[in-house]
């Protein structure tokens, strides 16, 4: 039995409670409406009191912005290094006497580690810790930078350059679940995606405009040292900005047999795939390594499904936003990387434009692609993953469509700039839900290899988008001698294919992503078991 004395107290309490309740729901800067002046000052402390504990409560670091801009410079590093070298091939290959094979390889190289060792970047990072592994990569990456502006000859260029993809698979997955880890569901983390998505559009037309520039200045291995202070300035700041994560739910156990073949399994595709458009689609050398391929990736899944820590657990499969968001990421990366090749070989072949003037003709395209990011991100979780996933796939369908009307003897102005700016808004946009959709509902030990996986589906994507364009281009190019329309021809089958590809990125979009609801990327929350401590 209570006491009369306990009821008023315990009632006075519950009335003081409710006071402070309606106290804190005002946002008038005057106070709430009727608040006598002289309780403004305590209902405004009232406000502050509660916030502060509220904050602390949701674990949110107050550094998590800074931490953004160095996560997205790096991710902006990463491909600036792939983009700025494409520039400097003919510097190199002829100071260090390339043949045509190797100054291919120059560039595959770094494709091929990178490509083939994300999935294992980013279980490394689960399982290791992410900021561990994002200093790892970061250190790597400093180091083949010197070594590669250093190459005395292409033997010593190769080795860099793959070793340059190695530390490309550490630093971006890891990055992006650093991200993921560290802004909330919501407003805040689209907005996160949206400055991911801006940056890493920027990156590829500042390789382009900075490499030319380098390279007239200074020579070709300026653009690799100026790598260097960069990654300087992230190996400093990446102990103090970022929060170290790992998987600590579970058995710290690497799955070695994995790794191994899922890691050739990946490097096996991303080389036939750069191989196909010279050796041929159906020649023995194509089919024959896709058939080993496809071998891999059954033995991947028989030993992923035996295995009590797999590498690549088969039930991040089950769900259809996983699915589709990558999906539809590879489609995207096919269609942006198969219009790169399109314009590129126009700009600097037809229409005969230096490198810098080619680099200034496409900045359009980075900067709508900022602001497609920017209004994604604000109407993400309004009309949901699904609407702004196909509005992308749309707008760069479109873009592709009206680049259809190029000529040599059109205006750059009438007929590749609103295609630019199409496609622009596409690729920034669209991207911001991809990243949503193919991490929504992955527990947070997971994040590191979803991010891998997600990373891997752009690069193999984009493998696919220059093997199919490159070969369309080239087989119409082979007729050039005798018919001069034919390049043009072939400029117009290469963008018809990319719109091919954003037509079935449209259906895997409206298909396999959930309508509305899936504009906040939500991380579930780790399943403790007696077990697992």
């Amino acid at each position: 039995m209570r006491t009369a004395e306990e009821s008023r107290v315990q009632s006075g309490g519950r009335k003081r409670r409710s006071f402070f309740v309606r106290s804190t729901q005002t946002t008038d800067r005057g106070g709430t409406p009727g608040t006598p002046g002289c309780l403004r000052s305590k209902e405004r402390a009232v406000n502050l009191a509660q916030a502060a504990p509220t904050a602390v409560a949701s674990g949110l670091d107050p550094r998590r912005w800074k931490a953004l801009i160095l996560l997205c410079t790096a991710n902006f590093m990463v491909i600036l290094d792939a983009q700025i070298v494409i520039m400097g091939l003919p510097s190199i290959s002829a100071d260090l006497k390339l043949t045509p094979v190797m100054g291919q390889w120059a560039l595959s190289a770094n494709l091929l580690t990178f490509g083939g060792l994300l999935l294992l970047g980013g279980r490394a990072a689960d399982l290791l810790g992410r900021r561990k592994v994002f200093i790892i990569g970061t250190a790597l990456f400093l180091l083949v930078s010197v070594l590669s502006g250093l190459a005395w000859n292409g033997e010593v260029l190769l080795v860099a350059r793959s070793l340059h993809g190695v530390s490309a698979a550490l630093m971006a997955p890891t990055a992006l679940s650093i991200l993921t880890n560290t802004f909330p569901e919501g407003r805040e983390r689209n907005k996160a995606f949206a400055m991911w998505s801006g940056i890493a559009s920027i990156g590829a037309t500042v390789g382009l405009l900075l490499g030319g520039t380098l390279i007239d200045w200074l020579g070709w291995q300026s653009i690799f040292f100026v790598n260097v202070p960069v990654a300087l300035v992230m190996l400093v700041l990446a102990p103090v900005l970022l929060r170290e994560s790992k998987d600590s739910g579970t058995r710290r156990t690497f799955d070695l047999a994995g790794a191994v073949v899922s890691t050739a399994a990946l490097g096996l595709l991303v080389y036939v795939l750069v191989e196909a458009p010279t050796r041929g689609w159906v020649s023995l050398h194509t089919i024959g390594l896709g058939a080993v391929f496809l071998v891999l990736v059954a033995l991947t899944v028989v030993i992923e499904k035996r295995s009590a820590a797999p590498l690549v657990p088969l039930r991040l499969f089950r769900s259809p936003s996983l699915v589709g968001g990558n999906l539809v990421t590879g489609i995207a990366a096919a269609l942006a990387f198969g219009m790169s090749v399109v314009i590129s070989q126009f700009s600097l072949g037809v229409l005969h434009y230096s490198a810098l003037e080619f680099g200034l003709s496409q900045s359009a395209m980075p900067i709508a692609a900022v602001i497609g990011a920017f209004l994604a991100q604000a109407v993400l979780n309004r009309i949901g993953i699904r609407v702004v996933a196909v509005i992308g796939v749309v707008l760069l369908g479109a873009g592709c469509f009206v680049l259809t009307g190029i000529s040599p003897t059109g205006s750059y102005w009438a007929d590749v700039f609103p295609g630019l700016i199409l496609f622009g808004l596409g690729l920034g946009g669209g991207p911001v839900a991809l990243a949503a959709a193919a991490l929504n509902g992955i527990a947070k030990r997971d994040t590191g290899l979803a991010s891998g996986l997600n990373t891997a589906a752009f690069q193999v994507g984009g493998a696919i988008g220059v093997a199919v364009v490159s070969t369309i281009v080239a087989a119409h190019m082979a007729r050039a001698a005798t018919d001069p329309a034919a390049i043009m021809d072939g400029f117009t089958g290469g963008l018809v294919a990319c719109v091919v590809f954003a037509v079935v990125g449209l259906v895997l979009a409206v298909a396999l992503l959930r309508k509305r609801g899936g504009g906040a990327l939500q991380i579930v929350p780790e399943q403790r078991t007696p077990s697992a401590h």
